[in-house]
């Protein structure tokens, strides 16, 4: 009788297992012994929580990766970065000397967090992104993103995408598929693809987001008003290059997001009215990547709804804040696998677009322009039913 309530009570009160295609988080199929071992350490260094003693700051936005990724899943506009600069004729300043391009709006105890100059012209929100199927992301090859690119519109389809060319930083080493252009290299990262790579990604996360240093980067951050270099007194580089590679293991072997109710008519029929309108010029559903000293990323069939190239979205989403060769209205198209989970990892509600400014589906479809202007324009002129079906379809996604 005793076992018989205990198994009862189990059953009543236990939570049921979440099916994988519910969750953003989770490791890629068939990682050996040893990859899942390094997936761990990873996984383990990207929740690690940073103290001054650890590191810390002096100045920073969060003590953790998992802070702005929850659950490896979208950040929330309470967490987003704040990014500056102004136009210095034809050019674009990071402002440097005042702290920039990235604000770090908090501090240790005894130091000052940062702030905004008012002689900034450009000042963008970027909530983070999820971190789900990056490494698939890195494994398509430059010659496929060069071959979707058309910056005159040669075609006249009204889209004309290109790469952001980038500076690599000093600890870049070049793929033998990766395309160079007067030494400069094509990004893929970020929210104007300004990273090349996860390992820039993640250096750069660390130091400007954390205020962590690494064997990759050992100059620590500060807060030019208070003087140069008044760092922190924890010895630099705070965490070891093995680290950090660690970590860019792990969100290179993160799952990429599993569709879900993919036998259902209603998204079927959003998925070709998606493509019907116009959106797939850009958010391009079928991908296969290139070669990958990771098997399980190479040569594989991968549907991220992305192009990975900067496209004009017109003076509503022109931030006067750039990156790379991007201009300020320019940006890269995100990937949209995921995008229906989007809200479990943000609160419950979503937070859309660069900034989090929508907070439907919807909304942020009908806050493009620019290059996007028709395809918006379409959307807004099918029935409530068939744009209903292409949020159906979005929301599987």
């Amino acid at each position: 009788m005793a076992l018989w309530l205990l198994t009862i009570g189990c059953n009543t009160f236990l939570p049921e297992i979440p099916e994988s295609n519910s969750l953003l988080e989770g490791e890629l199929a068939g990682l050996t012994e040893t990859q899942n071992a390094i997936f761990l350490r990873g996984d383990e260094a990207f929740n690690e929580v940073f103290t001054p003693a650890k590191g810390l700051g002096p100045v920073f936005v969060a003590n953790s990766c998992a802070t702005c990724h929850p659950g490896d899943g979208k950040g929330h506009p309470a967490n987003a970065l704040t990014r500056f600069g102004r136009m210095n004729g034809l050019q674009f300043d990071p402002m440097v000397e005042f702290g920039g391009p990235q604000l770090q709006h908090r501090a240790i105890p005894g130091y000052v967090g940062e702030t905004v100059p008012p002689e900034a012209t450009g000042v963008t929100i970027l909530v983070a992104p999820a971190n789900t199927g990056l490494g698939f992301i890195e494994a398509i090859t430059d010659l496929q993103i060069l071959n979707w690119a058309d910056p005159d519109d040669l075609d006249g389809d009204g889209i004309s995408g290109r790469p952001n060319w980038v500076v690599p930083p000093d600890f870049f080493i070049p793929g033998p598929d990766q395309v160079s252009q007067n030494g400069l290299y094509i990004g893929r990262f970020g929210k104007k693809a300004a990273a090349l790579n996860l390992t820039q990604q993640t250096v750069n996360a660390y130091k400007q987001d954390i205020g962590i240093t690494s064997d990759f980067d050992t100059e620590d951050i500060f807060n030019p008003a208070l003087g140069y270099q008044t760092v922190d007194n924890v010895p630099d580089p705070e965490v070891s290059s093995a680290t950090v590679l660690d970590v860019v293991f792990y969100l290179r072997t993160l799952k990429a997001p599993e569709r879900r109710n993919t036998e259902s008519s209603e998204i079927l029929e959003g998925e070709n009215l998606f493509a019907d309108i116009g959106c797939e010029s850009c958010h391009r559903a079928n991908i296969t990547t290139g070669p990958s000293e990771i098997s399980q990323l190479a040569y594989k069939l991968i549907n991220p709804y992305t192009d990975l190239l900067l496209h004009d979205m017109g003076p509503g989403l022109d931030d006067g804040f750039t990156e790379g060769s991007a201009t300020t209205s320019e940006w890269r198209t995100p990937p949209l696998w995921g995008l229906g989970l989007a809200g479990s990892a943000q609160g419950g509600k979503m937070f859309l677009m660069h900034d989090g400014r929508a907070r439907s589906i919807e909304e942020a479809i009908l806050l493009h322009g620019g290059e996007a202007e028709k395809s918006k324009n379409n959307f807004s002129e099918l029935t409530a039913e068939s744009r209903d079906k292409i949020i159906a379809f979005l929301r599987s996604l």
